[in-house]
């Protein structure tokens, strides 16, 4: 236990024989339950999780996946485990060995202390980040959390793909863990169905950890236009649940204004361009109803972002 709190621990893992077994004999004694999920690993993964689980078994549960379901599926098969066992906190950490124990009880003590629902690691916090990330990787998770921002409501949060996370019963209890994104856009959707319930969030600073034998899945130029598409229809889906469902709120016409003039500002651009190619000049009144859309849209879509801060501020 942990200031008198139960603790779990959720390790998804997938073809991680070479650092799953560093992940459990790391992890701090005062744990409760390490919940390793294997995601139908092709290797030995199971069967290294399956000794230390003999030893330990009440402490140590094996959830095995049937077909892959991807770290978003794995990390959902553990959390719903806890949550059935009523788990008073829940962290994650990866089988790949990339989240340091010692972050741990920064993660835990604003969750154990009622201070925050759920607490995420932010390895952008560190002065080493940029000597320590991979670059491509370290720029596609900016772009993802400027995005994740605007998309999910926390404007106060960054390192939107940082998986190492705590979160209380009362999250479990609340957030459709089978409805929930299964792959590695997982933390942005998570995000955004907190959101919606307003629950309150926090980052905490880790420490990144690269170059110890991980095997990373994600590939920044093929996750970003995939995952922007998944924000695109998070963002739609929360302002309908958020500000029409549960609440109405007048930044809906603030967004769906910004969209339309932005919308049509794409051909007004396309017809200047086409006459100036063709006539070799531009006819005022289309110069001037461009920068009327765009300006204007522009501007309603920072208004519209402003009022969605401010509603949101008392979620940090």
């Amino acid at each position: 236990m942990y200031l008198n709190k139960t603790i779990g621990i959720v390790v998804p893992a997938y073809n991680e024989e070479n650092l799953i077994s560093r992940v459990i004999t790391t992890i701090p004694s005062f744990v409760d339950y390490i919940v390793v999920v294997d995601d139908c690993s092709n290797d030995n993964t199971a069967q290294i999780a399956t000794k230390f689980q003999l030893e330990t078994p009440d402490r140590i549960i094996l959830i095995e996946h049937t077909s892959n379901q991807g770290v978003g599926g794995a990390i959902a098969s553990g959390y719903k485990w806890c949550r059935d066992h009523a788990v008073d906190v829940v962290a994650v950490m990866a089988g790949d060995a990339q989240m340091n124990p010692d972050d741990l009880p920064g993660l835990l003590d604003p969750v154990v202390n009622n201070v925050v629902d759920y607490a995420k690691g932010n390895r952008l916090f560190t002065g080493d980040a940029w000597g320590k990330i991979p670059k491509t990787r370290y720029l596609g998770n900016a772009v993802m959390s400027l995005l994740t921002k605007i998309v999910s409501g926390y404007w106060h949060v960054a390192d939107s793909q940082s998986g190492y996370t705590a979160t209380n019963l009362k999250v479990l209890k609340t957030i459709d863990w089978d409805r929930m994104y299964k792959h590695y856009g997982q933390p942005n959707d998570l995000l955004v169905r907190l959101n919606v319930y307003n629950f309150r969030v926090c980052d905490v600073p880790i420490k990144p950890i690269y170059g110890i034998g991980e095997q990373s899945g994600i590939r920044p130029f093929y996750m970003i236009p995939k995952l922007s598409l998944l924000l695109f229809k998070l963002f739609l889906w929360r302002m309908k649940e958020k500000y029409v469902i549960r609440d109405f709120h007048p930044l809906i016409f603030f967004y769906a204004l910004s969209f339309s003039l932005l919308l049509l500002s794409l051909p007004l651009f396309i017809r200047i361009i086409w006459i100036w190619i063709s006539v070799g000049h531009i006819p005022p009144i289309n110069a001037l109803a461009l920068m009327f859309s765009g300006t204007l849209g522009i501007q309603t879509l920072f208004f519209a972002m402003w009022f969605d801060m401010e509603y949101n501020k008392d979620l940090k």
